[in-house]
This record gives C-alpha cells, structure tokens and sequence, in this order.
C-alpha cells in the first residue's frame, strides 16, 4: 500500500524588519502584552517572499523592501493538533526614521499611547534592540531571531529545526556547539564546511610615483569620500590565488595590465560578529608619469584617482587603511616583509632563540 500524501505544512513568511539603527520590529497585535515578529500564512497562489511583501504593503503608511532569506525553521506539529509549519525569515527594511524618543522602556514593557517609544508609523508595535527583542518573544520565535541575525552578520542562512540550529549550519551556532560537534566527529566534509565561520578575502596594490606619492581611488560604493589602495576580492572559488587576483583588479580598475612586485603585507581584520577580513598588499612598483597617463578607471567601480603624499593620507584614508598603508611603506623603506597585520598594526615578534 502505497502512501497517500497528505496536506503538507503550513508555510509562514516572517519580516525582521529592521530600521536604520539595527533595531527589530516586533508587533504587539496578538496578544496585546506579547510581542511577536511580524509573519502571515502563505497563500496557496503565493511565494513565501511575495506574502511577506503583501502583508507588510497592508499598512500605507510602510514602503519596506523584502530582502535576502536569512532563516528557516522547519516546526513540528502543535500540541493543540495544530499542522506542522516552515517559517521562512527575511530581512525587510529599513524602517523609516522613528518618532523623537522611539526607544523601547526599560523593563521590556510596551509604553502605552503618546509615552513615545512606539513604531510611531507602524501601529500596534515596537522597535527594541535585538538582544533584548530575543528576550520578549515567545520560545518559538526567540531563536529564529536570534539566529536570522547570526546569519544577517555572516552573510549565510541559519537552518532550525523547532528552533534548534542544525549541524552544518554555520549561523546560529555557538562556538561551544561547533567545537563540540566537531569534536564528537560527526559532521562529514560538506557539513564540517558549513559549519566553520567564514572570512572575506581581498588583495590590494601599493603604487607609488617618482615623488613617492601613494596611487589611490575612490570606490562607488563608498559614501563617506574616503580613498583607498586599488584592488578587491579574491574569486576563491574560481581557483584565483591572492597574486592572480591583484593583477586582475588593477587591470580591471585602472586599466593597465601590470604583474604584481612582492607580497608586503597580509592583513588579518577581525570584526565580529561578521566575518574576519583577510587583505594581501603587494607592491606595485614606481610609476612614471606616462604609466599615469594610461590610467583608465572602470566608471562602474571607481569614481576617480589621485595620488598623496603620506602626509595628506591621514585627512583622504580610514584609519585602519592609514596603518596598512604605514606598514607597506615601511616594509618597502626597510626592505623588510612580508609583515603579519593584525588591524593594521605589526604583529609583535618574539626574539629569536
């Protein structure tokens, strides 16, 4: 006798709506005293991001974008008989900005009317930071924000059952759990992968002229006008190595098919809870004034470039690109390298034995 499949689970799409500050919308509709991520059942004619958007459109005074999946949490049936349910989390936002004093109280509650503290343009909720937003929500939607958030910091997407992280899945997992399970070797290869956090890499590319002036650019996705060195991701998973990857970049950007000189630095840039930032900095040699001439910059990266004095970089770049570029310079004066950064800054070596 073969199985008769049955109605399936109840699919819910969940927001965690956030607004500019970091800060999560819950709403207080049902029931009044306890807050609740906002989330409707998918419609049969629905996708879950298309219900998501539905239900949040419902209040005119919104216009809250659905974002990437950050969570989804496969829940058994309820003790009162009710179905089985996949929740599927997204990012929505960003709010708009809130009334003045739109803080949540300090013991959690709600504040009534008028006390300030509310959505302001979202009746009946609230925005709370996330910690303490994990704090007031029910058992069930407690761990799926908590690990929707693991997973918006490290660009990944937190999988639970019944509100438990799963093996393999690197969001939502706690280093002692991680260690534990690999400890206990139970994870194959694939899962093992997942389960390790992840780190960005990049490699850049210190250019100086005749008058040892640092060659920098001036990205597009950069809002706040600072400068820096050229260069940019590492394609890993098409086999490009960190050299591969600074030729290719320069080449990209400035338009000029230059190798590489020697590795100066590598720097290690932690930054949790996102992912560590990983940077090789090589030398780009001296380039003359007709090299210059040549540069042609990719207008859908770069907006411009120019080249400093290391007296000018203070006032152009971040600090922490300040340090890196400092080190690079310095390894270049001295002849020294490659150095070990951690933030910019040399790692201290212990004297030789």
């Amino acid at each position: 006798m073969s199985d008769v499949p049955g109605p399936g689970p109840q699919v819910v799409a969940a927001g965690i709506v956030l607004d500019e500050q970091g800060r999560v919308l819950l709403s207080s509709a049902s029931p009044p005293s306890r807050p609740d991520l906002p989330a409707t059942p998918v419609r049969r004619t629905e996708t879950p991001e298309q219900a998501l958007a539905r239900y949040l459109s419902a209040d005119p005074g919104l216009h809250l974008s659905v974002g990437r999946l950050l969570a989804v949490d496969s829940r058994g049936p309820a003790s009162d008989g009710g179905p089985a349910r996949v929740v599927h989390a997204y990012q929505a936002g960003p709010l708009p900005p809130a009334p003045a004093g739109d803080t949540a109280d300090g013991d959690g509650g709600h504040g009534g009317e008028g006390k300030g503290g509310g959505g302001g343009d979202v009746p009946g909720a609230r925005r709370y930071p996330w910690e303490e937003a994990c704090a007031l929500l029910p058992v069930p939607a407690a761990p799926l924000l908590r690990a929707a958030m693991a997973a918006l910091y490290a660009g990944s997407v937190a999988h639970l059952v019944d509100g438990v992280p799963q093996p393999g899945s690197a969001a939502g997992v706690t280093a002692p759990a991680r260690a534990a399970l690999e400890h206990a070797h139970t994870l194959d290869a694939a899962g093992h992968r997942a389960n390790r956090p992840k780190a960005l890499t990049a490699s850049k590319v210190l250019f100086t002229d005749r008058a040892g002036r640092v060659l920098l650019v001036q990205p597009r996705y950069r809002t706040d006008g600072r400068w820096h060195l050229p260069g940019g991701g590492i394609e890993s998973d098409l086999g490009e190595s960190p050299y591969e990857a600074a030729r290719r970049e320069v080449r990209e950007e400035l338009g000029l098919d230059l190798a590489p000189g020697r590795l100066l630095a590598v720097n290690w840039a932690p930054d949790p809870p996102y992912p560590a930032r990983v940077a090789f900095l090589y030398d780009g040699g001296v380039l003359d004034d007709e090299t210059l001439a040549r540069i042609r910059l990719d207008p859908a990266e770069l907006r411009q470039w120019r080249t400093a004095a290391p007296a000018e970089l203070p006032a152009l770049v971040g600090k922490g690109q300040l340090r890196r570029i400092e080190a690079c310079l310095t390894a270049l004066r001295e002849g020294i390298g490659p150095l070990e950064l951690v933030k910019g800054r040399p790692r201290p070596r212990r004297p030789a034995r």
